[in-house]
């Protein structure tokens, strides 16, 4: 009990108090549009809580030391992208979900924070030969295979976020100039692939009418419309919580997931965006202090590797609701209804919460940990 004790005094309670935030927020929104999704994701917010606590408990350094268990993961996350393709639910064009009965389960969203996690295994072995093109195509090909798979669901928005994110641990790694410009290359050969092999015409489509709204505003353009009409509609301080004709009305697809922060917007204005920038802002200054302060290369990557998932979640997720980018489909983090998504966030944040535990090295958890044999 007194192990434990020590355990939680040592959890950024900070960052946890933001999520938090983020989370609430979210139920106060979703109880107003539907009672049963409140009451689904109030329990995923709970049970996330507690999966956080119990793998900040256990050691992270086991990753860093023996490889097989992150590979294990990582091949077993491919296969489940896989089986989906074949086994899976079709949901507004994408077979993206298992259908478990009660409820379903979206690989996509645990595969993230594994693809993070390996990259920052392999380039905290290899970050002063990042000079050698291998490694940059090794670690291609990790990222590869689960693009790939996405692009075959087809699920555009969530295999851009795995380019991004393989993409920013390569830059956190420290790559050369020419290496970069290579990269580039390699990306628009990959878009131009996409485009003519892998999109399916509706997510073309999609494209084509955020370039030219003006096209289509009651057939492909009526989401983005209705998405402005809705974030617009709230004024500073908001219609009240449950006064959102857009999203209460059906006016606003997705209200609950895809376009939460619309609908966010709606009910409780311009001063509710601001302060859920303020509490992202408080998650990456934690992200950030967290990783610095690491005493490994692991850790430090596996830490800013998190913030440019969550980053490049963050501005695709807000760039769709505001109109800046096409739609895609990608939750808001924290904000949108689902338990794969969040609980694979609260998993992610788990382990980030287990190093900044055994970053306080002057603390008596630490030295615990020394007495039962983890240096």
């Amino acid at each position: 009990m007194n192990f434990f004790y020590l355990h939680l005094k040592k959890i950024d309670w900070i960052l946890l108090g933001a999520i938090s935030a983020l989370c609430l927020i979210s139920l106060a929104v979703i109880f107003n549009l539907s009672s049963i999704n409140f009451h689904k994701q109030l329990i995923w917010f709970g049970l996330g809580i507690f999966i956080l606590i119990l793998i900040s408990l256990a050691d992270y350094r086991i990753l860093k030391t023996y490889p097989a268990p992150l590979l294990f993961i990582y091949f077993l996350s491919s296969i489940l992208l896989l089986g989906v393709i074949f086994f899976g639910q079709r949901v507004r064009g994408s077979l993206s979900w298992f259908n478990l009965g009660l409820a379903t389960f979206q690989p996509t969203e645990i595969a993230k924070p594994i693809l993070v996690l390996l990259l920052a295994k392999y380039f905290s072995l290899r970050h002063i030969e990042m000079y050698r093109i291998r490694h940059l195509v090794v670690s291609g090909i990790y990222a590869f295979l689960p693009i790939a798979l996405l692009l075959a669901q087809p699920d555009l928005g969530s295999a851009v976020i795995f380019g991004l994110i393989w993409l920013g641990m390569v830059l956190l790694s420290g790559i050369k100039s020419r290496h970069l410009l290579a990269v580039i290359l390699i990306f628009g050969i990959i878009s131009v692939l996409a485009w003519n092999f892998f999109l399916a015409d509706y997510q073309k489509g999609r494209i084509m009418t955020f370039l030219r709204p003006e096209t289509d505003f009651r057939g492909r353009g009526y989401q983005a419309r209705q998405t402005l009409v809705a974030a617009g509609s709230g004024g500073f301080f908001g219609l009240g919580l449950g006064q959102g004709y857009q999203a209460r009305l059906g006016f606003l697809p997705e209200p609950t997931t895809d376009f939460i922060f619309s609908a966010i917007s709606e009910e409780l204005g311009l001063a509710a965006g601001i302060f859920i920038f303020f509490l992202y802002g408080i998650i990456f200054w934690r992200i950030m202090k967290i990783g610095l302060a690491a005493d490994n290369n692991f850790a430090r990557l596996y830490s800013l590797g998190l913030g440019v998932m969550l980053a490049a979640n963050l501005a695709i997720s807000i760039g769709m609701n505001l109109g800046l980018l096409p739609i895609t489909g990608i939750p808001t983090p924290f904000l949108s209804y689902g338990g794969s998504y969040l609980i694979s966030l609260f998993l992610a944040f788990g382990i980030l919460q287990g190093i900044h535990v055994r970053n306080r090295s002057d603390s008596l958890l630490t030295l615990y940990y020394r007495d039962i044999g983890f240096q």
